[in-house]
């Protein structure tokens, strides 16, 4: 092959150089910037993909940082409710223990009237309790949102203690919990849902006064609470019950029996005319009585019948003719606390006593139950914090690797690029500064 001969201009020479010089300058400069950030993307220019990736990733993140801080003050509320309710389990548990010593037997008045100036002692810092705030000024036991303070009572009439707010759970959600129990579903008693029922003795005959004689009833017992027939009127209380006694027929044996009628004030209900079995003048005896709900619930209870002799030495029967049982649904837990006080207070003997005492016993054992499961609730959102936190730190984690692999340098091959880069530039710069001292003149004589 021939020999080529050409020319190259020395000023064509020259901007070729300075242009060789200037992309290998600023390759090195860019490189000395991502080993000084630490970083491959810089700037957006650098890679468009990467960098939408890297700021998608860092969005994320920052919302997941927002999220938890959101959900460090609502397991705070979460965790003092949950330490509320236990308080009022502690106080109503104290409370239960003075119901049952106040229902023995060799009491005197005056000791029922010291244990139940105990109750309300104990009932006055239950109030306290239930309607205490978090650090915000907003109730714990709130439900879906309430008053200031949510529990107001005892009020004049029925009910005489209101849930000022709105009753229901807030639902938690993947990334957050509810910030507020339902306050509604730990003290107050619904009738569809508790079956929670109380009885009220009271003597229509002057002949023979309540409290010369022994009568009293057991607890009320409820099967299938769900289907007693709401009040759907406006404003409306529960439907109420009232059994009422009747005339006593005495047999050939001496043994008798009461006669009995079960009304209500829902004008569905089928009045019950009854009687009780043959009792025995001599003996205490429970009268069971039973009717159903014109919704299908089974309504039960006993009535104690007992024969005691007047003054004159004559057996009055128990239940008298007159004598009536009212049975409603009780309202709250305070309102079984308030009628076990007030009962236990006000008792002349150990016979009523034990009427308010047993069914106090029964409801306060019924609020234990909810204010435990509400309680138990609260320890479950606890743990449901905990698992949303850490699958958030996981998330995090996660993220911040997708960052990382779009936008962060790899410092050893960063390196390597920043060196061979410098090692050719210096070779460059070497190179150009030869070239530019050759020249014909240095080699003429």
């Amino acid at each position: 092959m021939a020999d080529s001969f050409f020319r190259v201009g020395t000023a064509n020479m020259y901007d070729s150089a300075m242009q060789n010089l200037s992309a290998r300058q600023k390759s090195l400069v860019d490189l000395q910037e991502n080993l000084t950030s630490g970083k491959r993307v810089v700037r957006p220019s650098d890679d468009p993909v990467a960098a939408a990736q890297a700021e998608r990733a860092m969005t994320r993140i920052a919302r997941i940082q927002a999220e938890q801080r959101q959900l460090e003050i609502q397991k705070g509320n979460v965790a003092q409710a949950e330490s509320t309710l236990g308080d009022a389990v502690g106080l109503v548990q104290e409370i239960r223990q003075a119901v049952v010593a106040a229902g023995s037997g060799t009491l005197t008045p005056g000791d029922r009237r010291t244990y139940a100036m105990q109750i309300q002692s104990l009932q006055d810092q239950l109030k306290d309790v239930i309607n205490r705030k978090d650090v915000n000024g907003m109730p714990l036991l709130g439900s879906l949102g309430s008053a200031l303070a949510p529990f107001v009572g005892p009020l004049p009439g029925a009910p005489d203690y209101l849930f000022s707010g709105l009753p229901g759970q807030n639902a938690s959600q993947g990334t957050a919990i509810a910030s507020q129990m339902d306050g509604h579903a730990a003290l107050m008693f619904d009738p569809q849902r508790d079956g929670i029922y109380g009885a009220t003795l009271s003597n229509a005959s002057p002949l023979y006064p309540l409290n010369g004689r022994q009568f009293n009833t057991g607890a009320i017992s409820v099967d299938h609470p769900e289907k007693i027939a709401p009040n759907t009127a406006p404003g409306a209380q529960p439907y109420t019950y009232q059994v009422v006694f009747g005339a006593t027929t005495v047999n050939a044996d001496g043994s008798y029996s009461i006669a009995y009628q079960v009304t209500s004030t829902n004008p569905a209900f089928t009045t019950v005319n009854g009687s009780t079995a043959t009792l025995t003048p001599d003996r205490t005896a429970d009268i069971p009585i039973s009717f159903t709900d014109p919704g299908g619930a089974n309504f039960s209870l006993n009535v104690k019948a007992t024969p005691v002799r007047d003054s004159s030495g004559t057996v009055v029967l128990s239940p008298a003719p007159g004598d009536t049982v009212d049975i409603s649904a009780t309202a709250s837990l305070m309102s079984s606390i308030d009628d076990a006080i007030a009962g236990i207070g006000s008792a002349s003997n150990s016979s009523n006593a034990n009427q308010y005492v047993g069914q106090a016993l029964a409801q306060i054992d019924a609020g234990l139950q909810r204010l435990q499961n509400v309680r138990s609730y609260a320890g479950e959102l606890l743990n449901r914090a905990d698992r949303i936190s850490g699958d958030q730190d996981n998330r995090s984690l996660q993220l911040e690797a997708d960052r990382s692999r779009a936008e962060d340098l790899d410092m050893v091959k960063g390196i390597s690029d920043f060196q061979n880069a410098n090692v050719g530039y210096d070779a460059a710069l070497k190179s150009y500064a030869q070239v530019q001292r050759l020249s014909l003149f240095n080699y003429i004589n």
